[in-house]
């Protein structure tokens, strides 16, 4: 039974990583050179890595939830 947890945590932190750098990569397609302020390269550089972060865990969690539920409907006709 504990070792479930161990691959659920497993699965969740490859599923995060993987979609954060899908995001990383999706974002790099916008030109957000028009927004930023001239000589602010590193806070732009941070306001990458947090939209990338935020987009790729929330779409993460998504993932993950849609895959928990789906194990648990099955349950319904028990």
């Amino acid at each position: 039974m504990t070792s479930g947890f161990g691959h659920q945590a497993l699965i969740s932190i490859i599923s995060h990583l993987c979609f954060i750098a899908l995001a990383w990569w999706a974002l790099q397609s916008l030109n957000f050179d028009k927004f930023l302020r001239a000589n602010h390269v590193f806070q732009a550089r941070v306001l990458f890595i947090l939209l990338s972060i935020i987009i790729g865990s929330s779409v993460s969690n998504f993932f993950l939830d849609y895959l928990l539920w789906s194990q648990q409907l099955p349950m319904i006709f028990r």
